[in-house]
């Protein structure tokens, strides 16, 4: 695992307070990198958050779960990271290629359960089961791993005209 600090993930381009904003939300997180062979591997994470400032990007998966993920983003830095609220459908895709994996501190490793009641109550809303939500969600926090990503791109991915259509990033002072 990569010391973050020594990864030089602050400062830099960041996420937009709107996008910020959004992860608070009651939101469905999907990841994805490729490997040196650019064979792509795709994963559902657990939860994710941005700095205050918007610099870093940090999402949380089962390394167990999503050990070619894992793996491809340690080899290339690569990670897609697709925020979506399902019952609006309206998602948002950040990008980059200096992400790094790392073990998950005390307070990342609570996020996942604060995640997985938002999203519980997001899905129930639209008739999926309680249960079902959770065994979606369910991990062993042991398996956590942290992706860590310095957002190099923002796009809109909610369907329709704008789908694909870049969104500001800020760069902090």
């Amino acid at each position: 695992m990569t010391d973050v600090a020594a990864a030089g993930l602050q400062p830099g381009g960041g996420l937009g307070d709107a996008t910020i904003a959004f992860l608070a939300r009651r939101v469905s997180v999907s990841v994805a990198s490729s490997d040196r062979a650019n064979r792509p591997c795709v994963g559902r994470a657990l939860g994710a958050r941005a700095s205050a400032d918007g610099a870093r990007l940090t999402v949380l998966v089962d390394g167990r779960a999503n050990a070619a993920l894992v793996a491809a983003v340690a080899e290339t830095g690569r990670l897609a990271v697709v925020i979506s609220e399902p019952s609006t459908h309206r998602s948002i895709q950040v990008k980059g290629d200096t992400a790094v994996v790392a073990t998950p501190t005390a307070d990342e490793a609570a996020l996942p359960a604060h995640h997985t009641d938002l999203f519980v109550a997001e899905l129930v809303g639209i008739g999926f089961t309680e249960p079902f939500v959770r065994t979606v969600c369910a991990h062993d926090p042991a398996d956590l791993v942290a992706l860590h990503l310095r957002p190099g791109a923002v796009f809109d991915q909610t369907p329709g005209p704008n789908a694909g259509a870049p969104l500001s990033t800020r760069v902090p002072p």
